[in-house]
C-alpha cells in the first residue's frame, strides 16, 4: 500500500488529505493511503528515519526551509524553484530510497493566476516577504512580468525576496504595507495572514483602470476581504484555494510517479476536477 503524508505544526487544518483522497477516488488507486503527523520545527529529519516506508510528503510550515537543509546534509536533488526560493513543500522517496525535493508551490500559483489572466502581464506586486513570497516572486517571474514592487510591514526585512527578483532580472521596489495602492499592478500575490490589513487605510480608488487580479494566499476570512474589494471594482479575486489545489496535483503527480503508477494525458485535469469538487464539499 503506497503511503504519503502531509507534515507541519499546526496540521490539524490541512486541506491536503482531503486533496488527495479525492485524486485516488477519481483515478480508482483505492490502495493508496494520505493521513496527516504533527511535526514541530526541528524535528523533521527524526520523523522522516521513523517512517521509512512512506514513498512522500506534503511539508508545510514550519519545515519548508528545514527540508531544504535536510537534502543539502544528504545530497539530495532539490529542483530549481525549491534551489531559487530555499523552500521545499513536497518530499518524494522511491521503493530504493532515493529522495528528491520540490516546491510545487510556484506551479500552483502560476496555474491559479493563469486561469484568472490568460493575457500577458507586465507588472507585479508582492504582498508581505516569507516563504510564500519567494515562490509568488519565481511565479510572477515565469507568467512574464517585468517588475515586482513588494508592499510589507518591515521593509528591512524584504532583502532576502528583493534580492531573488534581482537575480530574476526584475525590477523591484519595496514600500510600507499602508503604502500599497490596490489594483495599480497586472497580478498581485498576497502572502499576508488573514487579518494583516484590517484597520490599515488602503487607498481604495473607486474602479480600477484595466482588470488587474489578486491571489490572496491565505484562507481564512478576515475583516478585508481582498477577493470582494477587488472584484466590486472591476478586478478579479482569486481565492487561495486555486493555489491549493493546483500545487497539490503537481504533488499528486510526483507520488503517483514514484510509486511508479503510468498515468494518462487526462489524469491531471481529471484530479484537479476532483479536488476542486472536494475542496468546494469540504466548505
Amino acid at each position: 500500500m503506497p503511503a504519503f503524508a502531509v507534515l507541519g505544526s499546526p496540521i490539524d487544518h490541512s486541506l491536503s488529505p482531503v486533496l488527495h483522497a479525492a485524486g485516488y477516488a477519481a483515478l480508482g488507486l483505492s490502495d493508496f493511503h494520505y493521513e496527516r503527523f504533527e511535526v514541530p520545527a526541528g524535528a523533521l529529519a527524526s520523523f522522516l528515519e521513523a517512517h521509512p516506508d512512506h514513498l512522500g510528503f506534503s511539508v508545510t510550515m514550519p519545515l519548508k526551509a528545514e527540508l531544504i537543509e535536510l537534502a543539502a546534509a544528504h545530497g539530495w536533488p532539490v529542483d530549481r524553484t525549491a534551489a531559487l526560493t530555499g523552500s521545499g513543500n513536497t518530499l518524494v522517496r522511491s521503493r530504493e530510497r532515493a529522495a528528491r525535493v520540490l516546491n510545487t508551490d510556484v506551479a500552483g500559483i502560476v496555474a491559479a493566476l493563469s486561469e484568472a489572466r490568460p493575457e500577458a502581464p507586465r507588472t507585479g506586486a508582492v504582498l508581505g516577504n516569507g516563504a510564500t513570497a519567494a515562490s509568488a516572486v519565481v511565479a510572477l517571474s515565469e507568467l512574464g512580468v517585468g517588475s515586482v514592487d513588494f508592499a510589507v510591514r518591515r521593509p528591512e526585512r524584504a532583502a532576502e525576496v528583493v534580492a531573488l527578483a534581482q537575480r530574476l532580472e526584475l525590477d523591484t521596489s519595496v514600500t510600507r504595507l499602508a503604502e500599497w495602492r490596490p489594483g495599480g499592478h497586472d497580478l498581485t500575490v498576497s502572502t499576508l495572514p488573514a487579518g494583516s490589513l484590517d484597520g490599515r487605510p488602503l487607498s481604495w480608488p473607486q474602479t480600477f483602470a484595466g482588470r488587474p487580479v489578486v491571489l490572496d494566499a491565505a484562507y481564512a476570512p478576515a475583516e478585508v476581504d481582498l477577493l470582494h474589494e477587488f472584484a466590486v471594482r472591476g478586478g478579479v479575486g482569486v481565492p487561495g484555494v486555486r493555489m491549493l489545489v493546483h500545487q497539490a496535483v503537481e504533488q499528486f503527480l510526483a507520488f503517483a510517479a514514484t510509486a511508479g503508477v503510468a498515468l494518462d494525458a487526462d489524469a491531471p485535469r481529471a484530479v484537479e476536477q476532483a479536488m476542486t469538487a472536494a475542496v468546494a464539499a469540504h466548505g
